[in-house]
């Protein structure tokens, strides 16, 4: 919803809304690169873990969509683009984390079987990506039905998805449990005990 966006409240033209998904794109590859050094050491210098990536990428991506949730109700004075490629390197810098905890993940548990939980896992991203534009472009149709202001409607559609990346950023930090399988072992059961 980024480019109709920069179009009905921003002002953009069709050719610079279009821009801002490589504008966007160039932040990803930035925090993807970023999010790369988790876990290396450099002079002394230690750069976080997959997990501090991880939440810090979906905090601070709640931060850029609130700030675009502003932008909608400020309008063009707001640094707009700064704003998206802000988003684009902390959307890079979450995701990159986000697959190498599962490909560590992938290799927990009974031997042979990373490529399956390597599939599902792709597999759930990618219903979770398109469920993500799908769901984002009702919600921005609803809201445009329930506010008169197209930069309101955007900012709540926006405020939302904020939220969203506080809420994901919650689950990345927390601490689950995670069940003790020996190599070559079967899953645990539940109720088979």
């Amino acid at each position: 919803i980024l480019e109709p966006f920069a179009g009905a409240v921003m002002g953009f033209t069709p050719g610079q809304s279009t821009s801002l998904s490589g504008l966007q794109h160039g932040g990803v590859l930035v925090g993807m690169l970023m999010a790369a050094t988790a876990g290396r050491q450099w002079r002394g210098l230690r750069f976080g873990s997959l997990k501090a990536w991880m939440v810090g990428g979906c905090a601070v991506s709640a931060l850029a969509m609130a700030a675009l949730a502003a932008s909608g109700l400020v309008g063009p004075t707001w640094p707009f683009k700064q704003t998206v490629f802000v988003l684009g390197v902390a959307n890079g810098a979450f995701s990159i984390a986000a697959i190498a905890s599962m490909m560590q993940l992938a290799t927990d548990g009974p031997a042979r079987r990373e490529g399956v939980r390597m599939g599902l896992w792709g597999a759930a991203q990618g219903v979770a990506f398109g469920l993500g534009g799908v769901i984002g472009t009702a919600a921005c149709d609803l809201a445009r039905w329930l506010f008169a202001s197209p930069g309101a409607a955007y900012a709540s559609v926006f405020a939302f998805e904020a939220l969203m990346f506080l809420l994901a950023a919650r689950i990345a930090g927390a601490r689950l449990p995670v069940p003790e399988v020996k190599p070559g072992s079967a899953l645990p059961q539940p109720g088979l005990e």
